[in-house]
């Protein structure tokens, strides 16, 4: 259902750089190319994409309080590799692996910021 998801940015080569080293972790790569806008992620063109794009305002970027991305990956292992090189490259704790209740039975998650603030969770049912 979800074709792809946007998140700010105000430095856009430092973005482009931590989602380029975090997303080959799920052997993601970057897809589309916005010029000095942004830039997307996907497996494949019709797949689920990932953006980071400087606002179409010339505002500033900011957070939005209680969005976040969820990412899919089919194992634990995955969810604790993915969390790990998310903090390596400088983003923040938002809650560590593990089995969530919210989530429903065998649902396997963690949640980190990256480098603009932006929430992500990694996650999979295992």
């Amino acid at each position: 259902m979800i074709g792809y998801v946007v998140l700010g940015t105000n430095d856009l080569p430092r973005a482009r750089s931590f989602y380029d080293t975090l997303l080959a972790e799920m052997g993601i790569t970057r897809l589309m190319e916005f010029g000095d806008r942004g830039s997307g992620w996907a497996a494949a063109m019709d797949k689920p994409m990932l953006c980071i794009m400087k606002p179409y305002d010339s505002q500033p970027a900011t957070v939005g309080n209680g969005v976040m991305a969820g990412i899919a990956v089919d194992s634990r292992d995955k969810v604790d590799r993915i969390y790990r090189k998310a903090l390596e490259l400088g983003g923040a704790d938002e809650g560590p692996p593990g089995l969530r209740a919210e989530g429903g039975e065998g649902f396997y998650a963690a949640y980190f910021r990256d480098l603009d603030g932006n929430k992500l969770d990694v996650f999979c049912y295992a």
